[in-house]
């Protein structure tokens, strides 16, 4: 028997199509089924009445650290960096996330029911990305939503003081280019000789390594590169041209001064995060506003807070202080949802309220880019991830995920 949900009354925020007050979403077996204001219910529906509460999708966190870092879990938690060998393409985020990590329920408490996460910025090369639920399973693996996104690379200070402080190459921003580029040269060797013993019908030794940087000279990964400074950009750009593989360029906090090099060359910039000093030097000319100018030129943008950099639930607050300093609304909320799912090929599955993608719908006491709005409900491939306390209580409460299982406990 079908598992429906209809959500009703509400005022339903697609993103990909005008609002609609007073509409219904309906999701069948954890997908969207059904959206508009004359949406048809289908018998056995579990009906949701949410008058005077907004409708969303799911928000998209674009680039954190969520499991692998783990909010105040100190040296124990962090499994960010395999900082032993700059070339860390054979290094998966998957194997380093513990999804009872406090930070997975602040994620629904803060509507965001998608993250792509990623390895740290101390490698040239960091390692593969992937996309995940932020609750349902017992373990990561139920959880999975991409397990090949893309692979994580860091120009600029992190890599180059990580290694110069070790006296080792790269010491220098010549160095952390050159890293990036010799293991590219490799991996297309590697790609050419593994095809020809394909053709020959020969046995072919696998390396991990080359294997990985392969898929992306192939377009099957994305090259995620962490950079702030517009030089750093530049020299992402550089390199991305000469060996061709899809660019998208994390943090770009200095990506106004270049932003029309980006809309040019449709080059899409995953920004923030916001909410932090001025740590390093790369650092200096960041701003909010910046991601305005950016925007404003034509790039597709997206919001990150780098969990747990920026607390994973402040995504929103970063898109309301943008739109403060001068980021359109619309532009804003998209930068939340369709977005980094565009951005990061999520986009058959999560990021807007349409038919055919995952039942991930957030119900908000009001507009999520008002300050004082919160989450009254949430629910993931349909399932209920946040819900009201009781009939007398509307403090919404995060179902935890032994529930799903039917235990009080882990050990009860």
């Amino acid at each position: 028997m079908a598992d429906i949900l209809a959500i009703t009354g509400g005022h339903v925020v697609p993103v990909v199509g005008d609002p609609i007050e007073g509409g219904t979403v309906v999701a069948v077996d954890g997908v969207i089924a059904a959206v508009g204001a004359d949406a048809a219910i289908p018998d056995g529906a579990r009906v949701i009445d949410v008058r005077g509460s907004w409708v969303l999708p799911g928000f998209v966190e674009a680039h954190g650290h969520l499991g692998v870092h783990e909010d105040g879990e100190g040296w124990s938690g962090n499994d960010t960096n395999e900082m032993t060998d700059p070339n860390g393409a054979r290094f998966r985020a998957l194997d380093g996330i513990d999804i009872e990590e406090v930070g997975f329920r602040d994620a629904l408490r803060g509507g965001v029911t998608t993250a792509v996460i990623k390895p740290g910025s101390g490698n040239p090369i960091g390692g593969r990305t992937v996309a995940i639920k932020t609750w349902g399973g017992r373990t990561v693996d139920e959880q999975l939503l991409r397990y090949d996104v893309s692979v994580k690379s860091a120009l600029g200070e992190n890599p180059k003081r990580v290694y110069g402080d070790k006296k080792q190459t790269p010491s220098t921003r010549l160095g952390v280019a050159a890293v990036i580029r010799e293991a590219f040269v490799k991996a297309r060797g590697y790609a050419e000789k593994r095809a020809a013993a394909t053709a020959k019908g020969e046995p072919f030794e696998r390396d991990l390594t080359n294997e990985t940087l392969a898929a992306v000279l192939d377009g099957d990964l994305l090259w995620d590169q962490h950079c702030h400074r517009h030089d750093d950009i530049a020299t992402a750009i550089r390199i991305a041209e000469e060996f061709g593989y899809r660019l998208v360029v994390n943090h770009g906090t200095e990506g106004h001064k270049i932003a029309d090099v980006l809309a040019e060359k449709g080059i899409p910039v995953i920004f923030g995060p916001m909410l932090t000093s001025r740590s390093k030097v790369e650092l200096r000319d960041r701003g909010i506003g910046n991601l305005a100018l950016i925007a404003d030129a034509g790039v597709t943008v997206a919001i990150t807070t780098d969990h747990p950099v920026v607390p994973i639930d402040q995504l929103r607050l970063q898109a309301i202080l943008a739109v403060r300093e001068g980021l359109d609304a619309t532009t804003a909320l998209e930068a939340l949802t369709v977005n980094p799912a565009a951005i990061l090929r999520l986009d058959d599955r999560v990021g807007a309220l349409e038919v055919g993608r995952d039942a991930d719908i957030v119900v908000w006491s009001d507009d999520p880019l008002a300050l004082d709005s919160r989450v009254e409900r949430a629910f993931i491939v349909g399932r209920d991830v946040v819900e009201p306390t009781d009939a007398d209580d509307p403090t919404p409460r995060v179902v935890e995920r032994w529930e799903r299982f039917g235990r009080s406990s882990w050990r009860g």
